[in-house]
């Protein structure tokens, strides 16, 4: 299983749903650096189940612990283990489960890849897995705001097919996508999407979403082609959360309806260097970072899990009605916003190293 992710920034991932814990190794991150808990808390407080009536109704305070790697406050350049202990388990909802592949869940591909799977809560393929994600990457983000100035901000800009508008890739803030239960930082958007999210709860139904990130002051030079183009490394970041279904940068696929003349993005001379007018290539071009704000999309899909009845088979063939319980999210995108933020950060961490590197 792979479960490592970053070349000189490298986070390593381990735990399951329902097992006692959950957590991550960081291997890389600079000495000297000031670092304790709550550095790293905010992030998976905002990650964390149970935060509102619009996700899971499971319980997890998510308090993380550094286990190593720092001393007095200070990374020491060894790794750094952190770690977040599962404490609202439930195994005995999934007891009906454990002979039924759920309809679109990772149940029958892990059992035909390993012979044997987690018999609750989805194991390495829930969102769980990702606490040590986002732990990491608060390490990371720390780096990057402290030694280049980076800021990463995502927020939720669609669920269904109700789209936020007017959000500025240069102001937009995390006290702005907090503002509200979806994180959406337009409120007209976010109070209709709060609706359906909780009219799709009720249902005990679910429904997808997009979450957009853009990180700013990303030093011109990131990047390393051609297969680890920032756009690539971002991709595979980006969909390797869980319930990813797309990825796109910049005009995306959206600028395929546009000509050459009008999507190309012509330079200007300012502030001391070359920036350009417009910002089609998402702050990437020949996947390397040109100084402008990197944007991208990521597209979840509705939760897998739902406690509607469906008409399936168990493992054997045989015809079952499923109707699925446990606690889950009708909508992840609210949830998300965090995961992706962290992704970027692990990114954007491992390539301002390796460009040190060429120093």
């Amino acid at each position: 299983m792979s479960s490592t992710f970053g070349t000189l920034l490298q986070v390593s991932t381990f735990g399951e749903s329902h097992c006692k814990g959950v957590g991550a190794v960081v291997d890389g991150c600079p000495p000297g650096m000031q670092l304790c808990e709550s550095d790293i808390q905010p992030q998976l407080d905002r990650r964390r189940p149970g935060q509102s009536k619009l996700t899971t109704d499971r319980q997890e305070a998510d308090r993380v612990t550094i286990f190593s790697g720092v001393e007095n406050g200070v990374t020491l350049g060894t790794p750094i283990g952190l770690f977040v202990p599962n404490k609202d388990q439930r195994p005995g909802d999934y007891r009906q489960m454990s002979r039924i592949p759920r309809p679109s869940h990772a149940d029958f591909t892990y059992q035909m890849k390993y012979g044997v799977r987690a018999s609750s809560g989805g194991g390495r393929s829930s969102a769980r897995e990702t606490i040590g994600r986002v732990a990491a990457g608060a390490v990371a983000e720390k780096m990057l705001k402290e030694v280049y100035g980076v800021e990463i901000v995502a927020w939720v800009s669609a669920v269904s097919d109700i789209s936020a508008t007017d959000v500025d890739l240069q102001t937009i803030t995390r006290q702005a996508v907090d503002g509200n239960l979806v994180r959406c930082p337009d409120a007209a958007a976010a109070a209709r999407m709060e609706a359906l999210v909780a009219r799709v709860k009720e249902d005990k139904d679910s429904v997808g979403g997009i979450v957009t990130c853009v990180c700013r002051h990303v030093p011109a030079g990131w990047g390393e082609p051609v297969f680890d183009k920032m756009e690539a490394k971002l991709a595979q970041a980006m969909l390797s959360i869980p319930a990813t279904k797309g990825f796109e940068v910049g005009s995306g696929f959206a600028g395929t309806r546009l000509k050459g003349s009008v999507h190309n993005d012509p330079f200007v001379a300012g502030d001391g260097r070359l920036g350009t007018t417009t910002n089609n290539s998402g702050g990437i071009q020949g996947g390397i970072a040109n100084g402008e704000p990197i944007f991208f999309r990521v597209a979840f899909k509705p939760p897998a899990t739902i406690g509607l009845a469906q008409q399936t088979v168990d493992f054997d063939g045989n015809p079952v009605t499923l109707e699925a319980k446990g606690r889950h999210d009708p909508c992840v995108v609210p949830r998300a916003v965090p995961i992706v933020e962290a992704m970027a950060a692990l990114v954007l961490g491992d390539f301002a190293l390796r460009q040190k590197m060429r120093a």
